[in-house]
């Protein structure tokens, strides 16, 4: 919740002549709502706020956006790898990173040595089912399109419209309590 308040609070307050450093955003849910809310934020800010941004992340898939959006270029750490482990250069380089580190940067901060190989094992396991989604996505058998659900129901957008139409600072606790009453039977 921080993280998203933080966000929000950047991109309801940027302008064009503002910078807008953000390192990791999504990091703090699931995965893949992670990648869509990094994904959306960086549209956003190419398409709305239009400032010089610094965008950080973990997420490969962002780096497609540098083929889709003028504004948007992918930049990485250089890295130099040997059979002992891997050395970060310290030198910014165009293009985006080949591959990730992270397992290579939980061993050099000292990760135990059976963590690191399970972890490569578990590694190999999501990548080679991820590759067999992606082949089951780009085979010839489309499935038809899931029925689109909307986050708010007539009955929740009653109470989203009442909650929006309360002045929460004239509440007395016994009034929001009455009024967590009413909602609740409401939604029953």
């Amino acid at each position: 919740m921080v993280e998203m308040t933080e966000t929000a609070a950047i991109l309801n307050t940027a302008t064009p002549r503002s910078l807008i450093l953000l390192d990791e955003i999504g990091r703090g849910t699931a995965t893949y709502d992670g990648l869509a809310l990094a994904w959306a934020v960086v549209e956003h800010i190419h398409a709305r706020v239009r400032a010089k941004t610094l965008f950080a992340t973990h997420y490969h898939e962002l780096t497609e956006l540098a083929g889709r959006l003028s504004g948007v270029k992918n930049y990485h750490v250089s890295v130099k790898e040997s059979a002992g482990g891997i050395v970060f250069l310290r030198k910014v380089e165009p293009g985006s990173a080949d591959r990730s580190y992270g397992i290579e940067v939980a061993k050099l901060a000292g990760l135990p040595n059976e963590v690191i190989g399970r972890a490569r094992e578990v590694l190999v396991e999501h990548e080679e089912s991820e590759h067999a989604v992606t082949a089951h996505l780009a085979s010839d058998e489309i499935a038809p399109p899931a029925a689109q659900l909307t986050i708010f129901t007539p009955l929740t957008q009653k109470i989203v419209d009442r909650i929006k139409q309360t002045d929460v600072n004239g509440l007395t606790p016994l009034d929001a309590l009455n009024l967590l009453a009413e909602l609740k039977k409401q939604i029953e």
